[in-house]
């Protein structure tokens, strides 16, 4: 309510002094050529009164009646010149009345359809601040996330190799009789959580917690958190910020652990926290680090709502680009010369994913590029072939697919599949 009185207020304090302006433009100071009219006449008549009483003579008065006269007549011109609106309709003033009201119903409709929230309620910052730390403490348990990501439709996988599934079956078969060794269960963590099974996946790793007891590292606690959040699609349950905690206990700098605190942060309404844990994070990582390039895709957007509005990303350490020979060779080139030196570069790195493979980064960046170059084709190629290669990591899906997106071949997931 306080903001409405304080926004009426101030909308009908702009519109009276625009409605104060245009009655001045109808009823306005009088002009100077008016004035100076009425100096004139009075001086004529003060040559006739000097001419009656024999101050002047005659031929005197006549010269003195032709040169006011002729002030006379310059003086009406000025003023028929200054005061259109003697002569002419109103249509200007009907016009500026016409803005007027433009204006204040243009900026109800943005408002009301665009920026603003009609009947929401005052939000100052110590209400969202505990709306936040309510949905923190509120936030659904493990078991409730586990069922709602399953139920939610997945991208097609590309089939596993038959021996590769038949080398899984005897491992799950020798975990399963010897569940306390402890290389079986770590190779089993990981092996799951590469066939997209978390919930076996963060099963096999709780289990190396268990025998590992206080020996286990800040890295075990971050690896179970983070299978734990792959289980739940991607949400970071109560369950997944304990195992968080003791990682960060053990290793208040673990990478890992601090990107997704970050995370929960941002799901729980505080991206303030989360840009204060993921801006350190960024500028002490290298550019291998998974969470990296998750990092430069979502922490310009986090800064502005978190209102660090001057942030800048650090220089990315791993963007290719020309060398000082090919830039050099460049400025010499005519348009369709650097386009063609554009698509080549463009395709060394696609055969370099396509051979060798590659960070998420590049192949966003390549995505990109065909974005930019206009091959819509080739982009949409790129992102179906990411989106199997990445599946079961959804950091870096998320990042691909903004670079999908951009390159208008994907439309925004609210689910992050």
């Amino acid at each position: 309510m306080i903001f409405w009185i304080a926004a009426g207020g101030m909308g009908l304090a702009v519109l009276a002094l625009l409605v104060l302006a245009l009655v001045r433009g109808q009823a306005g100071a009088e002009p100077a050529a008016a004035a100076d009219l009425r100096v004139y006449r009075d001086q004529l008549r003060e040559v006739d009164r000097d001419l009656a009483r024999g101050l002047v003579s005659p031929a005197e008065a006549d010269r003195l009646r032709t040169e006011i006269g002729r002030r006379v007549l310059e003086a009406d011109r000025a003023l028929r010149g200054e005061n259109p609106g003697a002569e002419a309709p109103g249509w200007a003033t009907l016009a500026m009345a016409a803005a007027v009201v433009l204006v204040v119903a243009g900026a109800g409709w943005t408002y009301a359809e665009r920026l603003g929230a009609p009947g929401y309620p005052d939000l100052p910052m110590a209400a969202r601040i505990a709306m936040a730390d309510r949905a923190h403490a509120e936030r659904p348990g493990q078991a409730e996330a586990e069922a709602e990501a399953a139920a939610q439709p997945r991208p097609a996988a590309a089939a596993p190799d038959p021996a590769f599934l038949g080398l899984m079956d005897k491992l799950r078969a020798a975990v399963k009789a010897r569940p306390d060794d402890l290389q079986g269960q770590e190779l089993l963590a990981r092996n799951e959580a590469g066939l997209g099974n978390f919930t076996a996946a963060r099963a096999a790793q709780a289990r190396v917690l268990a025998i590992r007891g206080a020996s286990a590292t800040a890295d075990d606690h971050a690896a179970l958190a983070e299978m734990l959040i792959l289980a739940a699609g991607g949400y970071v349950s109560p369950e997944a910020e304990a195992e968080l905690t003791r990682a960060v206990q053990i290793d208040p700098k673990n990478g890992t652990a601090t990107y997704y605190a970050g995370l929960m942060f941002l799901q729980t309404g505080r991206p303030d926290r989360a840009f204060a844990l993921w801006a350190p994070l960024l500028d002490r990582s290298g550019p291998a680090d998974p969470w990296t390039a998750p990092l430069r895709a979502q922490l310009p957007d986090v800064a502005a709502r978190a209102g660090a509005i001057n942030y800048t990303l650090p220089p990315d350490a791993s963007a290719p680009g020309p060398s000082a020979e090919q830039m050099q060779a460049a400025q010499d080139m005519t348009p369709e010369q650097r386009q063609d030196m554009i698509r080549g570069m463009v395709a060394q790195l696609n055969d370099r994913l396509a051979t060798q493979g590659g960070p998420a980064s590049d192949w966003a960046r390549l995505i990109s590029a065909y974005g930019v170059l206009g091959d819509t084709a080739r982009a949409l190629e790129i992102w179906t072939e990411a989106k199997t290669r990445f599946a079961a990591a959804p950091a870096d899906l998320a990042l691909i697919r903004q670079a999908a997106e951009d390159a208008g071949v994907s439309t925004p997931s609210l689910t992050g599949n």
